[in-house]
């Protein structure tokens, strides 16, 4: 492993560290089981707008080593997201799978949030390289596109959290659209090019 994906490994645990201090030392307010529950969320949507800023940035620098980053941010996605999931079960619900299910049906965003989590179980388990070569390339990346569903599914469970200033989760959203943009144009630009090739 290359220094800079050990020190990218290191500053991605930060915040989970930073988060059992400050709960540990009475740090995160008046609710800390909210607090810490909606930060491990907002790490969950920061580290998957990473992944998505990979391929944008190799694009503009032609640095393709910044790929090898993808798959490492792509779990610690899924590692924020799993400790905001447990955190909901266990000190929201205490395990109690009858009031789950009642709080999946009865609330849309938990019902969002519960969907994109498990979208996410996929993509973690195939995230290694003899997962890639069983499925093989193409059908990987197939599956792996969940991650723009994810974006988007993440996004409303975001804004639909948010009560009252929706200036936060608004921010992710046109940070969502400009990246998803990118990928448009860029796709829009090769099929012109392609068609203008074959014309």
């Amino acid at each position: 492993m290359s220094k800079l994906k050990i020190s990218i490994f290191i500053a991605s645990l930060i915040p989970a560290v930073w988060l059992t201090y400050a709960l540990l030392t009475h740090q995160l307010g008046a609710n800390p089981i909210e607090a810490i529950t909606r930060e491990t969320g907002l790490w969950a949507l920061r580290f998957l707008w990473l992944t998505l800023l990979i391929t944008p940035l190799r694009w503009i620098t032609g640095w393709n080593k910044l790929v090898t980053l993808r798959r490492m941010l792509g779990l610690y996605v899924f590692f924020y997201a799993t400790l905001h999931m447990l955190l909901y079960l266990w000190l929201d619900q205490f395990f109690d799978i009858n009031d789950i299910i009642k709080d999946i049906i009865k609330r849309p965003f938990i019902t969002i949030g519960f969907f994109t989590f498990a979208a996410l179980i996929p993509l973690a388990i195939t995230s290694n390289n003899a997962m890639v070569k069983r499925l093989g390339g193409r059908r990987w990346k197939k599956l792996h596109k969940l991650s723009y569903f994810i974006a988007i599914a993440s996004s409303i469970h975001f804004y639909m959290l948010v009560k009252q200033d929706k200036a936060e989760p608004l921010s992710y959203i046109a940070l969502l659209v400009i990246l998803l943009g990118i990928r448009l144009y860029r796709h829009h630009k090769k099929s012109t090019i392609a068609v203008t090739v074959l014309s």
